[in-house]
């Protein structure tokens, strides 16, 4: 039994359909990595020049345009006194056009700042926008508010961290 052309075209589609969805996994994943680790290069790589962001927690919000602002932002608070972890779980990703996608990420993150002697954990729902452009997928839009948040301070929150990626990685700063 053969396949018919448009088929067979429909097959490819589903293909790159799937291929797609792989790829946007895999920069999300990616940024996860690269937001707990600061690593601006590997987040350079991944977000689109007029990224735009808005997350909204229950202590701050931020609202950020642009590669360069997104970056300094990360390495100004993700820093040598932070210990931190960021999960993305449960994507569900659409791709709406061959160059444009949407995704819901579920978060979990815990936030150590162990110089203000501040632990931040809670969850949220993230909704991405992304854009294809010479075959690469960017993140180009990112929104969370809050779904809860915890914030506890004083030194009782602080837990004996042995070791922190960040203490030798992230960059240094003033309070």
């Amino acid at each position: 039994m053969s396949i018919t052309e448009s088929e067979f075209a429909r097959l490819k589609r589903d293909v790159q359909i799937l291929k797609d969805i792989e790829a946007i996994k895999r920069l999300k994943h990616a940024y996860f990595r690269g937001i707990d680790s600061a690593d601006l290069k590997l987040l350079a790589s991944l977000l689109h020049r007029d990224v735009k962001a808005h997350f909204i927690g229950g202590m701050y919000e931020w609202k950020i345009t642009g590669r360069n602002e997104y970056l300094e932002a990360i390495g100004q608070n993700f820093n040598s006194d932070v210990a931190c972890q960021h999960n993305g779980h449960h994507p569900e990703i659409d791709i709406v056009s061959e160059t444009e996608a949407t995704g819901i990420w579920y978060l979990h993150d815990i936030f150590y700042n162990l110089e203000l002697k501040v632990l931040t954990q809670g969850t949220a729902f993230y909704q991405d926008r992304y854009v294809k452009e010479d075959g690469q997928w960017w993140l180009i839009d990112t929104y969370y508010k809050r779904h809860y948040e915890i914030v506890e301070m004083g030194d009782e929150h602080m837990p004996n961290i042995t070791m922190r990626y960040l203490a030798e990685h992230g960059r240094k700063v003033e309070y």
